[in-house]
């Protein structure tokens, strides 16, 4: 082989290695994005006292921030929703877990959903009166039964093989919440369930509800709720009902709703927006806002937020305020009471 030949071989050689050495140090360099967004009921809130507020916004803030380190640590978006809700659950401020609204009977009757959006694999419970954290329970529902969803005393009896909390009624009963039954019952109009409740300057239907995305590009939601104030004994809405309340697909978006269930379960609301990206191209907003104004059109409220493949983040609501927050992997944050 003529000499020239030979180095002309050589600088061929050297110069893929070095592009194929640049590609890879780019792709290893390439992060992948995550981020989380929660929601604590979407309602007509006006001019919270400023301690109320700040109350929110701080335990808003807790919840974020728990799940934004389960993600920044490498943990599943999974683990980010459960342990997200958990704070939510355990504090008295929201409907969910402890200081939940009562029913009709003076009890309490949580709900709640989470999905996995790498699998569609989900798990739900509903009527529950004594598991401390409905969201583990439902969790537990997906990761060790063929089920999806487990109700009443039947769920219970299934969460105590298991390393669940178990706690009295008395756990969750608040007196803030024996008031608040105690004034729409004393109403003679209002003797029918009450898709929201007053209380410091707030009217607002009680769930809670967290979407991730975590570093491996998957998506998971979960939604908690006590339901309705005064509702009647054994109603069960929108919250522990996959597509309606939760869902998380990988190829679209993951979604938690909060408002009037009944309207949500009807128009499968948090799978329609997941429809609408799919079939339709539009964007998560879109999505959203199509679907809302859908709800609103059949005389429902409230709202959603989600998160879609790529990172982004949304969230709808045609009511007043949500309480609502979110923190990405490139440090932007928000943490949102009113409608501006």
């Amino acid at each position: 082989m003529k000499p020239n030949i030979v180095l002309l071989l050589f600088f061929m050689a050297s110069f893929y290695s070095c592009n194929q050495s640049q590609t890879q140090t780019s792709i290893s360099q390439t992060k992948i994005p995550y981020a989380i967004v929660i929601h604590g009921g979407a309602g007509y809130i006006n001019n919270l006292p400023p301690e109320v507020e700040k109350a929110y916004k701080e335990k808003l803030n807790e919840a974020l921030n728990t799940g934004y380190l389960v993600l920044k640590n490498g943990g599943t978006a999974i683990e980010a929703v459960q342990k997200t809700i958990n704070v939510m659950e355990d504090s008295p401020l929201f409907n969910a877990g402890k200081g939940c609204v009562l029913n009709s009977k003076g009890k309490p009757e949580m709900d709640a959903s989470i999905m996995d959006g790498s699998n569609l694999n989900c798990g739900a419970v509903a009527g529950v009166s004594h598991i401390k954290n409905p969201i583990n329970a439902a969790l537990l529902v997906k990761d060790s039964t063929r089920h999806v969803l487990l109700a009443g005393q039947g769920a219970e009896e299934f969460c105590k093989q298991y390393d669940i909390i178990i706690k009295d009624e008395k756990y969750f009963v608040t007196q803030k919440r024996l008031k608040q039954l105690q004034q729409i019952q004393n109403k003679e109009h209002k003797k029918t369930a009450q898709s929201t409740y007053e209380f410091n300057g707030i009217k607002k239907y009680g769930t809670v509800g967290c979407v991730a995305l975590d570093k491996q590009g998957h998506l998971a939601a979960g939604t908690s709720t006590g339901g309705l104030m005064n509702k009647q004994y054994g109603r069960i809405g929108d919250s522990p009902i996959i597509g309606a309340g939760t869902y998380a697909d990988d190829q679209t978006c993951g979604i938690s709703c909060t408002g009037t269930g009944e309207y949500f379960i009807r128009t499968v609301a948090a799978y329609n927006v997941s429809a609408l990206m799919k079939y339709q191209n539009l964007s998560l907003h879109q999505a959203q806002k199509q679907t809302i104004k859908y709800i609103q059109n059949l005389g429902g409220d409230g709202g959603m937020i989600g998160i879609d493949k790529q990172g982004n983040i949304a969230w709808f609501f045609n009511t007043k305020g949500m309480f609502r927050a979110y923190k990405k992997s490139t440090g932007e944050q928000q943490i949102k009471i009113y409608a501006q």
